[in-house]
């Protein structure tokens, strides 16, 4: 683990999940942490979550509005930001031929052209050196049925993470996670009994036969953010869903 005292990292998407874990470890190793999300009250509950001791700040702004992004940037300073980690996103599912193109655009507008914006509002408050953090996911290269629009656009952010890394570089590196499944608020939403059960039997066709932990994750977006060798990749964080067998074994 690295020492990041002295370094300041802004997670875009900070205020539950992998976000606030990454927001957790990169803390703990030192670093100046701030939380950036939609709600107020969110970003607040998540500060009150991390360790009391260490500086957060939080930053209240809609990533789809670039009115918001650009404000919410010029209340920083000019090159104080040395890692910048967007994992917010909204997503969709459903069948190709019946979910409504609405939802999928707005899905686009969150996950692609969201993170787009912000990527490109933060370019004056990131330092020489520092690194950004993209999120897509395993949906990018191994399909899910129902999940043509989401592959798609985890693979646009892929895209995006290795154009970006060949344009900012050296000035910046840029890397992007790939997680498969894991247990976070997103899935909340689902009845708690259909929910474990999603979890058991996704875990059990995975080579290290169960889901991921937020803290995983975290891992390898500390990997990303700060190893200076390495820039343009995609770090699968799935438990080898790549390689899941789909077959009962």
């Amino acid at each position: 683990m690295r020492d990041l005292t002295a370094r300041r990292a802004l997670f875009v998407g900070g205020s539950s999940g992998m976000g606030l874990a990454s927001a957790r470890l990169f803390q703990r190793l030192g670093a100046e942490v701030i939380l950036a999300g939609r709600s107020s009250d969110r970003l607040d509950a998540a500060r009150r979550t991390l360790d009391a001791t260490g500086p957060v700040a939080v930053l209240a702004f809609d990533m789809t509005e670039p009115e918001q992004v650009g404000e919410a940037m010029s209340r920083l300073e000019a090159e104080q930001i040395d890692f910048l980690v967007i994992t917010a996103a909204s997503v969709t599912h459903g069948p190709f031929a019946e979910q409504p193109v609405s939802e999928l655009r707005a899905m686009f507008d969150s996950k692609f052209w969201g993170v787009y914006g912000v990527a490109r509002a933060a370019l004056p408050v990131l330092r020489d050196g520092g690194a950004i953090v993209l999120f897509s996911g395993v949906l990018s290269r191994r399909p899910g049925i129902n999940c043509a629009a989401l592959g798609a656009a985890c693979a646009a952010v892929e895209a995006l993470t290795r154009g970006l890394a060949l344009e900012l570089g050296p000035r910046l590196r840029v890397n992007c996670i790939a997680p498969g499944m894991v247990r976070t608020e997103l899935h909340d939403r689902l009845p708690a009994e259909r929910r474990e059960s999603m979890f058991e039997a996704t875990g059990a066709s995975l080579p290290v036969g169960r889901i991921g932990r937020a803290e995983e994750v975290a891992e390898a977006v500390l990997l990303a953010a700060t190893n200076g060798y390495m820039t343009g990749q995609v770090l699968d964080v799935d438990g080898g869903h790549t390689i899941r067998q789909y077959a009962t074994r």
